[in-house]
């Protein structure tokens, strides 16, 4: 599709049968939902095109300011390939403006095998940014993403159940850097959010490429009291790369000889 599917109507359902595959050929988005009442979007496959996008799908324009607690609009079986079939390419996968949304089991995933895949093929910055505020998410697959893999910068957000494989293919360690920061964590809130809670994460590494790329911590928040995080969890999958620490500073190491590290709460 050369321009976007444009939801701009309340309770509208967009719902693909046997995963319609939706493919923005144009560098345009392939989905962009209006910042309104009750949409629901549903079995859909959103496929990046070797033209990049700089984004994939959008609900809710920026700065979208109305509040949905009623009729919130939801996301059920999303899925989102970069690459795996062929080249793509697009910089953000999701990006949530409209505030109360739900998302129910979404995989946004920059494919680590098949074809189109290498570090400068399918390239793609970050999987999920989420700017609303009360935005719940219900089962989250984010996965090898070359930047944050999700970025949290509404209030009160809420996910159950997150998993996550940062990039295997980072080709050394100058590659994937946050400034002096080694490498990006696969969940990042906001230093300026004062209340989010999740519930049951894992972030594994994999390097194949470089046994010696680090990455400081699986999880980057602000230290807050109404910042928490439960039952977590980061492998090094055959001791393969290294994670320093689960979250800020906290948690063990996982590395070659010590490959998996658990924390049950934080703060």
């Amino acid at each position: 599709m050369s321009e976007p599917i444009r939801v701009t109507r309340p309770d509208t359902v967009v719902l693909g049968l046997g995963l319609a595959t939706v493919m923005p050929t144009n560098g345009n988005m392939a989905i962009d939902v209006a910042d309104v009442d009750g949409v629901k979007v549903a079995g859909l496959l959103l496929d990046a095109a070797p033209t990049n996008s700089p984004l994939l799908m959008r609900i809710g324009a920026p700065g979208s300011s109305a509040r949905h607690q009623t009729n919130p609009t939801s996301v059920h079986d999303l899925f989102v390939r970069i690459g795996g079939s062929a080249v793509g390419r697009a910089t953000t996968s999701l990006v949530v403006n409209s505030s109360d949304v739900i998302g129910d089991h979404l995989w946004l995933w920059r494919a680590d095998h098949r074809d189109g895949v290498g570090w400068d093929v399918n390239r793609a910055d970050t999987g999920l940014i989420v700017n609303g505020d009360s935005v719940t998410m219900y089962g989250l697959f984010v996965e090898h993403y070359q930047k944050y893999q999700t970025i949290w910068n509404g209030q009160s957000g809420r996910t159950y159940f997150y998993q996550n494989e940062m990039p295997y293919e980072a080709p050394d360690q100058a590659a994937w850097m946050n400034g002096s920061t080694r490498g990006y964590a696969a969940y990042k809130v906001a230093d300026n959010v004062t209340t989010h809670e999740v519930w049951g994460l894992g972030s594994y590494i994999f390097a194949n490429a470089n046994l010696g790329v680090v990455a400081d911590q699986a999880f980057e928040v602000p230290q807050t009291p109404g910042v928490r995080f439960h039952g977590m969890v980061t492998i090094s999958l055959g001791g393969k790369g290294t994670i320093e620490h689960i979250i800020n500073n906290s948690g063990g190491r996982v590395t070659d000889g010590s490959t998996e590290a658990y924390l049950a709460n934080y703060p």
